[in-house]
This record gives C-alpha cells, structure tokens and sequence, in this order.
C-alpha cells in the first residue's frame, strides 16, 4: 500500500520507518526544510535506538522517502496518517488541536481518490470527529473515511514495541476503512498480535485511559516508597511482593524520582481536562498528578539533606537528565524540577548524560556538561544519579568515591544497594523507599 506519514515527530519517524518495512510505500512530509534535509541525507534527528539503521534499509529498498510537499506524499496513498504534535495548551491543561486541524484542511483539499485519514497523535475524545467535519467542510466532495490508530511506543524500545505490540488499537465507523487498516498492519495479523478494532471514541479512549493507569501505577509505587522510608520497609522488596500478583504485574512499580516524557504527564493532564468538560472529575488522575511534583520535590529534601541542609558552594554531580535511558526526550523530565533547584541553591553542578546534552544546554543553564561519570564527580560533594543509562548501572564505585570531595551518592533510580556503597568507601547515601 502507499502511505503518506504528516509529521517526522518521534511517532511520525518511528512509524513511517516501521510501516515501510512492512512492505508499504511510505512518504513522509514535514513542514521543517532542515529536518527533511536531515532525513534525506540519512541523518536521524531523535536519538531511538535501531532507527537510523532500519530508515537507511528501506530508504535503499526505495520504500520510504521524505518530502516538503504534502501533494506529493498524497499522491496515490490510501491512508494518510496525521503524526503532528498535540502540546498541552497553556492554562488550561487541554491538548493542543491546531496542527492536527491544519493538516486535516491540507489533506481534505488534496483528496482524489478514496482515502482513510488516520489520526496517529494522541487526541481527546471527538477529535476524530471533528477531523471529518473539517474535511467535509474544506472538500464536500471528498470520497475519505476517518480511523483512530493510537500508538503505545516507548521511547528507547519504540521499534521492538511497533514490530512486536501488546496490542494494535484501531478505531473506524465502517468496513470500508477497517479493510483498509486491516491490510497496512496485515503483517502483524498473520503473526497473530491483537488487532482491536473499534469505534472512534472508545479508541481515543483506550489511550488515555492506559497512559493514566501506568501513570498511577508509577505514583503508586512512589507513594509506597515515601512510607516505606518512615517505616524502615524497602520498596523493592514491596514492589517484588506485590507484582508477583498477577491481577498487578512488576511493570511500572519501580520507585524513583517521578514520571515524565511525552506522553504521561501530557496525556493525564488532559485526561483530566476532558472529565472536567464532561461534568465527571478523573479525582484518581487529577491526583496522579499532584502527587508526582510532590514526589520531584520530595527528592530536592532527599538531597538537602545529604548537603546539611545547603547546596550554597557544594559541588554536585548529576548522572543522567533525560526523562528515561535510551532516549535523548527531555520533556517533563524529573531533572527539569531537581537540577534547577541545585543551580538556585547555590551549588556547581556537573552533568553527564549520553545522549541529554543537546536538549539540556537550553533547558538547563547554569550548569557544566562534561563527557563521563568520572569526570563529573571530580572534588564533589554528592552524586546524583537520576536517569539509570547503563553505564551508570556499572559504575567503579571505587574510583568515584575516591575522585570526591565528600563521598556521598544519591541513588535516586536504586541502582545500587547498601553494601555496594558501603564497600566502596561512602560515607552517606541515599535510596528511594529504602
């Protein structure tokens, strides 16, 4: 099939890329010159792991190319996927519609031939709706049909999670365009990964509704670690007890500094925004939220307390900024609410990340950006380790210890137990719910 992909977004780039290797003929089309150039130079401008390397095999197998002109990338498809960003609106915590809007007029007026419009980015209930009447308003003429299809990928494993999914959601208001569905995820059908075919709103829905429930899973577990703390409980200890149940499940009940990323704190926002409108509160989500900036805040103390009570002329290292490892994403990331709270406080901050520094130099001044763990806790007064990369999981305990000014570690993703500090030589140390 032929398919035009609006958007070369993380979800627009990792799908268009997927969907070629199914076989389909894709073009993606942005409005951005510079990242078409990029992409038609062979440059990838997400880090995700995999896909610079499966964008450059179909490129070559003549399956997948990049353009400016939307005409061109319309030109014989039978699905046009809308990939663009839905950004939380200032002030009122609903989902940005202008880009999906706009490019539903672009594509209504190039219409030809019998199309279905997919809507890939996550939006409210009714925007697919509201999709179609956009459509028929700019071309009445248009023979098109208007499906769901949102995307559950995570950064870092997002080509693993489209080839092999839990699920595969689709939301359509007849055969017609369910046929034509059926036949762009046909290779995830014969290998018998569930396709849940649906309505429109009930689609929309199944997305919110599971971002909100691993959110609150993660609060959850954050909120256990807080108690356990005052308690003398070790939530990794909890956390193993009660995801042996498998009305539970372990995934997502890890502790730590707080959740963040693209999708979770955006989506339950306007999760919530949407049972506002609709005279039913979400109290459960609306809480979600308050809790995890109580839980980055939380942190902050943590770390206070290893400084006695100052950062004022402390050296502090902090390993890891992005929201997650294996990714460079650093929206609504914990260290976004931590490190500028160390700048403000007085302290030097050194910061090490494998991929962070791109993203990090404009959303986090004030700091120093150096190239390794080692580097980074040269005379320190703690070390912070915030996002757990691998190579942060392997540290010389050893050698950092001896490379500080006053050995002490803030193991904020507990990556490390107690007896392989103490072995190393720090003085003070602190866990999550530990």
């Amino acid at each position: 099939m032929r398919i035009a992909m609006i958007g070369t977004g993380y979800v627009g780039l990792v799908s268009g890329v997927c969907f070629s290797d199914f076989g389909h003929d894709v073009v993606c089309v942005d409005k951005d010159p510079a990242k078409i150039d990029m992409l038609n130079r062979g440059e990838v401008p997400i880090y995700e792991p995999g896909l610079d390397e499966l964008m450059a095999k179909n490129v070559k197998a003549g399956r997948l190319s990049f353009t400016l002109d939307l005409a061109e990338a319309m030109k014989g498809a039978e699905a046009v996927f809308i990939a663009v960003g839905t950004p939380t609106r200032r002030g009122d915590g609903h989902a940005d519609l202008t880009y999906v809007y706009a490019a539903a007029e672009e594509i209504a007026a190039l219409i030809e031939d019998y199309t279905v419009v997919v809507t890939k980015s996550t939006v409210p209930l009714g925007t697919n709706r509201q999709v179609k009447q956009v459509i028929r308003k700019t071309n009445p003429n248009a023979d098109y049909d208007v499906a769901s299809n949102p995307e559950f990928l995570r950064e870092g494993a997002a080509i693993d999670d489209f080839m092999r999914p839990d699920r595969v959601v689709v939301g359509v208001q007849n055969d017609r365009a369910g046929e034509v569905m059926n036949e762009i995820y046909r290779p995830l059908f014969l290998r018998d990964f569930p396709v849940v075919t649906t309505d429109l709103e009930s689609a929309e829905m199944i997305k919110y509704a599971a971002n909100a429930f691993l959110a609150t899973k993660i609060t959850f577990i954050n909120e256990i670690a807080a108690l356990s703390e005052r308690v003398g409980a070790d939530v990794k200890e909890v956390a193993k007890g009660i995801g042996l149940d498998g009305r539970i499940g372990n995934k997502f009940l890890h502790a730590g500094p707080g959740y963040g990323g693209s999708c979770f704190p955006k989506d339950t926002k306007a999760l919530a925004r949407i049972g506002q409108e609709h005279a039913v509160p979400m109290q459960i989500t609306e809480t979600v939220i308050k809790v995890n900036e109580e839980v980055k805040r939380r942190m902050i103390d943590k770390l206070l307390d290893l400084c006695e009570g100052s950062f004022n002329g402390k050296t502090i290292a902090v390993l890891g900024v992005t929201f997650k490892p294996n990714t460079d994403d650093m929206r609504d990331a914990p260290s976004l609410t931590i490190v500028p709270a160390l700048v403000g406080g007085g302290a030097k901050v050194m910061v090490t990340d494998p991929q962070g520094r791109h993203e990090g130099e404009a959303l986090l001044p004030g700091v120093n950006w150096v190239e390794d763990a080692y580097k980074a806790v040269q005379k320190a007064d703690l070390c912070v380790l915030l996002t757990e990369w691998n190579e942060f999981r392997a540290l010389d305990l050893k050698r950092v210890a001896r490379r500080m000014a006053t050995p002490r570690f803030a193991d904020l993703r507990n990556v490390y137990s107690e007896k392989d500090l103490k072995r190393a030589g720090f003085e003070e140390y602190s866990f999550v719910g530990r």
